[in-house]
């Protein structure tokens, strides 16, 4: 028997393919930037007009509707799984019913979930970033432990640090004012606090955030000098989503801030879903035998997505309390799930 015969294709060091991850995962953080810059000034940004009862521009409901549609795709990975929902049958079914009735119940609960949901999603993004620097690390081979804190430590501070010092941090602060509907005082001092400290705060931020950026990178290059296969795909993906992060959310020259950092955070998660979820969909949606049952499940995924997405943004100026706390609830979920369904060190210890 040859040599040739019984040598191993050499292993993938994407996640599903070169042309798949540079679509999903590794180009969208850049792609997401120049969309922003080259959408900036334009009458699809700034021109106003009424939908649904409301004025809006065409980027923000078309970002509203897009956010939205990614939220909800978790519950494809949760309730539509059916191994998944198995594992966590209270996770899934109970506590999103609980939180409900509380949000609509009491208005302290509601003002409380509403907060929460501004805040976690930061802490959610920055985690996503890292899951995927995580699963490249894998498909070198390398130790899942080893490397671990410093990518985490890196990925939250460059997103959220920006956000904290940034020229948009009083648009996430603001949300604390919520709690004068409620006669909550000490949270409504926040944003005044966080406003009189912005200027010092931000040149700390970003000062230290490029340094700790140029400090990761280093990092990397010494450890591969030690013999360790460092994954270019993940020093790529954190080193660009960490500049994009900072010069978005911490200066905002163009004014797009939101719409680039959810644009390119969203079609990851299109991305991930659809790459590990789309067979047992096509079973779920009984599409197996039928002759085009990949395209018509691809078009069931994203029209779904889509479809509470503009339902999301149809009533979003808060006409109907049930939903407005449904789509909370959504929301919250999508943070809370991701913690463990995704969480590649539960599914390698």
């Amino acid at each position: 028997m040859s040599s040739s015969s019984t040598t191993r294709p050499p292993r993938s060091t994407y996640i599903v393919g070169p042309v798949y991850d540079w679509a999903f995962f590794l180009g969208p953080p850049v792609a997401a930037l120049l969309l922003g810059i080259a959408l900036s000034g334009t009458h699809l940004a700034n021109e106003t007009f009424v939908w649904s009862g409301q004025w809006v521009t065409a980027t923000g409901l078309g970002l509203g509707i897009f956010i939205h549609a990614h939220l909800v795709l978790v519950l494809y990975r949760s309730h539509a799984n059916r191994n998944v929902l198995r594992q966590h049958p209270y996770r899934f079914s109970l506590v999103p019913g609980m939180l409900l009735l509380a949000m609509l119940v009491s208005p302290v609960a509601a003002v409380c979930c509403s907060v929460l949901a501004t805040f976690w999603d930061v802490y959610h993004s920055g985690a996503q970033t890292f899951g995927f620097g995580r699963i490249y690390d894998a498909k070198r081979g390398n130790d899942p432990h080893q490397g671990r804190r410093l990518d985490f430590a890196v990925n939250q501070l460059l997103y959220a640090g920006p956000i904290v010092a940034g020229a948009t941090m009083m648009d996430h602060f603001e949300d604390f004012r919520e709690f004068e509907a409620v006669h909550i005082a000490f949270f409504t001092r926040i944003p005044a606090f966080m406003e009189g400290h912005q200027a010092v705060v931000m040149r700390w931020v970003i000062g230290l955030g490029t340094a700790l950026l140029a400090y990761y990178v280093h990092a990397q290059w010494r450890m591969a000098r030690q013999g360790r296969v460092v994954s270019w795909q993940k020093v790529y993906l954190l080193t660009s989503t960490g500049l994009v992060s900072i010069y978005t959310w911490g200066l905002n020259t163009w004014g797009e801030a939101f719409l680039i950092m959810n644009v390119f955070h969203a079609l990851q998660y299109f991305g991930i879903v659809w790459a590990t979820e789309r067979a047992n969909l096509r079973r779920s949606f009984r599409l197996e035998r039928v002759p085009g049952g990949g395209v018509l499940t691809w078009w069931i995924f994203v029209g779904s997505a889509v479809a509470y997405g503009i339902a999301v943004e149809a009533w979003a100026d808060g006409r109907s309390m049930t939903w407005w706390s449904v789509t909370i609830v959504v929301s919250l979920m999508h943070f809370w799930y991701d913690g463990f369904v995704w969480s590649v060190r539960k599914a390698r210890e």
